[in-house]
């Protein structure tokens, strides 16, 4: 499957996204700030931010688990050019849902929430936070937060078929969000612009179109194999 641009691709998902971290993380993100010293406030950002990467490289390191388990049954290449193919499928209704369009995004963070009611007790808990050990725990739990984008980025995971591949492209994710989770309250009213949401959208729906035309080019390789 191509793989070539998969690490920068997904970190330009991940900033492309911006616009739709602020919809998701903005109240997180003022109950964070709320009481924080200024002269601590980017150690514990830091801090915040640090735990959030971590369990999205802990969930890569679970969707590569699972995507080296099913590569072991039928037929390699089929399935890897199945998962691929939904991958950049997700990319595209991404792209839709960043537009405005509705889409299934929703109905996705919907399921992911059923983890989330059992983390949140723990999570309002920290709240307001005191220490930096509470900041990297609060982050820990932000990870989970339920998220069309952090989603549509584990099915690549999940095509990685490693579990240390799959951690760093979740890691690579992450990072493209830390722009925008970094100066959300300066840039929010820009971000949420609707023609800057239409551009942001349409760019990953290319990223994930290109991606559909790659893996169709595969498709005689794919049903040769299946021949086999």
């Amino acid at each position: 499957m191509p793989t070539q641009y998969d690490w920068l691709g997904w970190w330009l998902v991940g900033l492309l996204g911006g616009t739709h971290c602020i919809g998701m993380c903005g109240g997180l993100v003022a109950a964070f700030s709320m009481g924080l010293p200024a002269r601590r406030r980017m150690l514990y950002w830091g801090l915040l931010n640090t735990g959030r990467l971590l369990s999205y490289m802990l969930a890569g390191v679970l969707a590569g688990l699972l995507g080296a388990t099913l590569h072991g049954y039928g037929r390699l290449l089929p399935l890897q050019w199945l998962l691929y193919m939904l991958s950049q499928l997700l990319l595209v209704i991404l792209g839709l849902h960043l537009s405005g369009l509705p889409t299934l995004i929703p109905r996705l963070e919907k399921w992911g929430s059923r983890l989330w009611r059992v983390l949140q007790p723990r999570f309002r808990a920290l709240l307001p936070l005191r220490t930096p050990g509470q900041a990297l725990l609060a982050g820990l739990f932000w990870g989970w937060l339920p998220c069309g984008l952090v989603y549509t980025a584990l099915s690549s995971a999940l095509l990685s078929g490693t579990p240390v591949l799959g951690a760093a492209q979740m890691l690579a994710f992450g990072l493209g969000t830390l722009p925008t989770l970094l100066v959300m309250g300066k840039l929010a009213p820009w971000l949420q612009r609707p023609m800057l949401r239409r551009l942001s959208g349409l760019l990953v729906m290319v990223l994930g179109g290109w991606g559909i035309w790659n893996g169709l080019h595969l498709l005689p390789s794919v049903k040769a194999a299946l021949l086999l």
